[in-house]
């Protein structure tokens, strides 16, 4: 708090008010007192008022008639001088608690011995004084619009359920003591009635011995002659001393601002269970994400517990299949998810390579691995498109729109060597522009997404390259990596009518520069990507666009992934992956080619 917040407080003589229409020795106290309010606003200066043994806070003096902003009860009031702090004292009731401080310790004393002499000379205290301290015009205020208002203006802060609490409390006491008094009252009545009927029952008995009664009493003869009163006049025994009628008065206003209290608080505690509803829900659903983000972590937990190699994938795994698909999809997802994010970027970059002639790869060239690639060049030329109709050992396993996918399963010890077949249809695109974005490293990094790494360890011809590749590790399958040969080739069409064919294969090889290593394991593939091109005849004139070109398109792969992955883990990952992938890499295409010249 600030110095001049600390110190701006006062009970200062001006500041102090006298109401004469209080009893002698119960003295209104009023001032300026600085009330701490919260830990942004601190101390702030207050009216505080002392009066009828309940003291009240204002904002300020000027908006006292608009109501007060909190009041305690003072009859159970526990008033603390601060330890170290001499001008400050701090009162609490239950669970209400005021810090106050006045302008010096002078000040400070003088609103102690205030409260105290509130405290012990209040009206309060005695039946006689109950109308005679205005309890009726306190009571009855409670329905008056001044407190209704102030009321209203508390319960919207919502500090005024304590404050209703501490009224009931004031009201049981004044309620207390005036059933005490009135059944006094009432004991007196029936001391009296009792009296009566005896006197009756004696002059019933005797009433020959006895002369009439008088008004000033009962008179007898005795012997003497004289007289003398045979009973004295009968007396409430103290009931005289009490107004029944403003006793009963006051009850009512008193019973009166209990059931306005009452009514007050239930509307409070059901605002306040609303409120106290919002906030359950409000928990229940934190709860409900933090015990969410718990599971997560205890699973990301158990994965770093699984990073050992006794939870990898080897021979003596001890994860299960389950477990391990689980682990390779999520691995997975979160690859797919970067490559979302990171398209956009790839989008961007235009490059202009030169497309070699078409003659470059009418053959192999001359190399070492010639005959190889001229080999499977024809295995697939004659394997690869030939109809899966009628053969029972492929199995549709896909199937979306134009694009279909087929498997075979094979095993060979243990390891899935299922190979896969996929046919699609893609629109506005040629045969040789398919092949050549397949092929031509340049591109490779802008829709291959597995791949970590790859280089070019060999060129050996215009249209033939050995190309090593490692692909992102996908935990907890072994990294692997793939050393191959790859090569574009052209097929002419034998007959006019036909499409010419452009095809390329990527298969296995040996080199002395890219040896296998203990890091990754070496997979073993042989891929063939084969496109025709279908035209359509313009209408009239025009020229041939690309609204004029569908490419048909076969792709085949036979891959042993070597290691120890379970079967099944493979064989879901192959059915979800290589249709995304084919679908990825033929839009690159029709992105790269829109509006481009025709590559036939």
């Amino acid at each position: 708090m600030s110095d001049n917040q600390s110190w701006s407080s006062s009970g200062s003589e001006e500041d102090l008010e006298l109401d004469s229409g209080n009893p002698v020795g119960v003295v209104e106290f009023s001032g300026i007192l600085s009330k701490w309010t919260n830990y942004i606003h601190g101390w702030q200066d207050r009216w505080v008022s002392l009066k009828n043994n309940t003291l009240s806070y204002y904002k300020s003096q000027d908006e006292r008639e608009y109501g007060c902003r909190g009041s305690l009860c003072l009859s159970k009031a526990v008033i603390v001088a601060h330890e170290f702090d001499e001008c400050r004292l701090d009162i609490s009731v239950n669970d209400s608690l005021w810090y106050l401080r006045a302008q010096d310790p002078e000040h400070r004393n003088k609103w102690i011995d205030s409260i105290e002499v509130h405290r012990a000379e209040s009206g309060y205290g005695s039946e006689s004084s109950l109308r005679r301290h205005g309890s009726m015009m306190s009571l009855t205020s409670a329905n008056s619009g001044v407190s209704s208002s102030s009321s209203s203006s508390s319960f919207k802060k919502g500090h005024s359920l304590r404050e209703k609490l501490s009224e009931m409390e004031t009201f049981r006491d004044i309620l207390c003591r005036q059933v005490d008094t009135l059944q006094r009252y009432f004991d007196g009545c029936a001391d009296v009635s009792r009296d009566v009927l005896e006197r009756d029952r004696v002059l019933e008995e005797d009433e020959d011995d006895f002369p009439s009664p008088r008004a000033s009493g009962e008179l007898v003869h005795n012997n003497n002659g004289s007289k003398e009163k045979l009973f004295q006049p009968v007396s409430p025994k103290g009931v005289n001393g009490i107004d029944f009628k403003g006793e009963a008065i006051t009850f009512k206003a008193t019973t009166a601002g209990i059931l306005a209290t009452l009514s007050h608080c239930i509307k409070l505690m059901v605002k306040r269970e609303d409120s106290w509803q919002k906030r359950l829900d409000k928990e229940m659903e934190k709860k409900r994400r933090i015990e969410g983000g718990y599971k997560s972590t205890l699973n990301d937990l158990k994965k770093s517990h699984y990073r050992g190699p006794d939870y990898e994938e080897g021979p003596n795994s001890l994860i299960n299949d389950d477990e391990f698909f689980d682990a390779v999809e999520a691995a997975l997802d979160r690859q797919d998810l970067m490559e979302e994010q990171s398209h956009c970027e790839k989008t961007r970059l235009h490059r202009s390579i030169p497309v070699p002639s078409e003659d470059l790869y009418s053959s192999t060239g001359s190399h070492r691995y010639s005959d190889k690639v001229e080999e499977m060049v024809q295995n697939h030329m004659t394997y690869s498109l030939q109809d899966m109709g009628g053969d029972a050992n492929w199995q549709l396993v896909v199937e979306e729109g134009e694009m279909k996918v087929y498997r075979r399963e094979v095993e060979e010890n243990g390891i899935v060597l299922d190979p896969l077949k996929a046919t699609h249809s893609v629109k506005g695109v040629t045969g040789h522009e398919v092949c050549n974005y397949f092929w031509d490293t340049a591109y490779r990094n802008d829709w291959e997404t597995t791949i970590e790494n790859f280089n070019v360890v060999e060129t050996l011809s215009e249209n033939a390259i050995i190309v090593f590749q490692a692909h992102k590790r996908v935990w907890p399958a072994s990294q692997r990596d793939v050393l191959y040969l790859s090569a574009m080739r052209k097929i002419p069409a034998h007959n006019e009518n036909d499409p010419d064919t452009w095809l390329v294969c990527n298969f296995s090889v040996d080199h002395e520069n890219a040896q296998p290593s203990s890091r990754c394991v070496r997979a073993k593939i042989n891929i063939g990507l084969i496109c025709q091109t279908l035209v359509s005849p313009p209408e009239g004139d025009k020229e041939i666009s690309r609204d004029n070109l569908v490419c048909k398109i076969t792709y085949v792969a036979n891959v042993n992934p070597g290691g120890w992955a379970p079967a099944s883990v493979l064989r879901a990952v192959a059915k979800r992956e290589y249709p995304k992938f084919l679908k990825r890499f033929t839009s690159y295409v029709q992105e790269k080619t829109a509006g481009k010249p025709i590559l036939f």
